[in-house]
């Protein structure tokens, strides 16, 4: 490969990983690096138009990584708990966070300055589970993106028309409002379809958002979580399914007829709990998929998801996983060792 690669996991209580070959060995950045050893982390962002930086939305508010000093800082906002986070893919100053409670801020200003986006009558506690709500998602429609979508736990699934300006809740049809995760591809007729994952199934609508309908999945459970579409084919997903959070089963499914109908992708071993989250980016000779389960295993597949890799090292409760490609390594090499004091002071590796 003529391209160098580095993957991130974020975990919930021991703050990130990141691996430069290919998930054979981590680097675990401790607190003099700038992020609390023991951060909760639920999303990553990246954007190809800045590879000097990571975005991480935690439980401290949201951190952006220093690719050229291998450092992260703390921005200042007036958000505490971020699970949710986006660039916009036109600009990746402009970024767009959901929160616990549930709320969408926005920077233009790459992370310096956050203003508070207008939902009307987003809920900020649930019955349900005693507890705060959060938006578990934040997505770019890839088919036309003046859309946003995003899923609030437990509060529905919210579609903004005006680039995250303004949000309105999209309910009609859907049987919980407990939602994880959601996707954009293209129908059979050249339309779009969005779906919506959640605590019981999977949700399709073909109008944009005004109504929904379940639909059944080939697993003895219909708890799902992340999914995503191919950056190559505008037909293509992938989706997580297992026995619920943190589970002790699972599978990992594939689409290629646009979500209409689903196949098991086949995982080495057993797993350790349900498949969670999903990180897929094209790569010049096809695709890369990174998986991880709840409860810490990561798979890869170089092709597609035709086959997977289980790595070695397990971590404990994970919550994102990311990975981005640069055309050669991040840091220079005028920066070596300046690169080697700081991995050998500030960073665990296994």
């Amino acid at each position: 490969m003529d391209k160098f690669m580095q993957a991130y996991v974020g975990t919930a209580g021991h703050s990130t990983w990141f691996s430069e070959d290919l998930g054979q060995s981590w680097l675990h950045p401790n607190s003099h690096s700038g992020m609390y050893l023991e951060a909760r982390v639920w999303v990553f962002s990246s954007h190809v138009g800045d590879l000097n930086h990571l975005y991480a939305g935690t439980d401290m508010g949201i951190f952006k990584w220093d690719e050229s000093q291998a450092r992260w800082s703390q921005l200042p906002s007036p958000m505490n708990d971020v699970w949710s986070l986006v660039q916009d893919p036109l600009d990746p100053n402009i970024l767009i966070a959901g929160t616990r409670p549930a709320g969408f801020y926005r920077s233009t200003d790459a992370g310096l300055s956050w203003i508070e986006l207008s939902a009307p009558g987003i809920s900020q506690f649930s019955e349900v589970n005693q507890g705060p709500t959060r938006v578990t998602q934040i997505l770019f429609d890839p088919l036309d993106t003046n859309v946003l979508w995003a899923t609030v736990e437990i509060g529905g699934v919210y579609k903004s028309v005006d680039r995250g300006e303004t949000w309105k809740l999209y309910d009609s049809g859907l049987v919980t409002a407990d939602m994880h995760g959601i996707a954009v591809v293209q129908s059979p007729q050249g339309t779009s379809w969005v779906y919506a994952t959640s605590n019981k199934g999977l949700h399709r609508s073909e109008d944009n958002g005004v109504t929904w309908k379940i639909q059944e999945l080939p697993s003895p459970w219909q708890y799902t979580r992340g999914i995503i579409a191919s950056p190559i084919d505008p037909t293509k997903l992938y989706l997580t399914n297992g026995n619920g959070p943190p589970g002790n089963d699972g599978k990992l499914f594939k689409s290629e007829n646009s979500g209409l109908d689903w196949t098991e992708i086949s995982l080495p071993g057993e797993l350790n709990s349900t498949p969670w989250c999903l990180s897929v980016q094209k790569e010049d000779e096809g695709m890369r998929i990174w998986l991880a389960t709840n409860l810490g295993q990561i798979f890869t597949s170089i092709d597609g998801g035709d086959t997977f890799r289980r790595l070695s090292h397990e971590f404990g409760e994970v919550r994102a996983i990311h990975h981005r490609f640069f055309k050669a390594p991040p840091r220079k090499n005028d920066h070596a060792i300046t690169r080697a004091v700081i991995k050998a002071r500030d960073f665990r590796i296994v």
